[in-house]
């Protein structure tokens, strides 16, 4: 079961994870286009904020979700 947590947080994080590096480079290029400004974008860079960004949604994905699961259900929606 948190095999299935860790697996779809970590596929959730890691797409937005490449949406976020894709909109930042575009918006990087965007800027240097209109303003005329050198955007300089280093893979190693973009590669730590994808990095961070899996570690993070894994991170707040499955920490819920196991505290969630070792809940009886009749607990659980008794505390709601």
């Amino acid at each position: 079961m948190r095999l299935q947590f860790l697996f779809e947080s970590g596929l959730l994080a890691g797409a937005s994870g490449i949406l976020g590096v894709a909109a930042g480079v575009t918006a990087a290029a965007l800027v240097s286009r209109l303003r005329y400004w050198e955007a300089v974008i280093s893979r190693p860079t973009a590669a730590i904020g994808f990095v961070f960004s899996v570690a993070v949604g894994v991170i707040f994905g499955v920490y819920p979700a196991v505290r969630a699961a070792a809940l009886e259900p009749i607990e659980a929606l008794r505390s709601e």
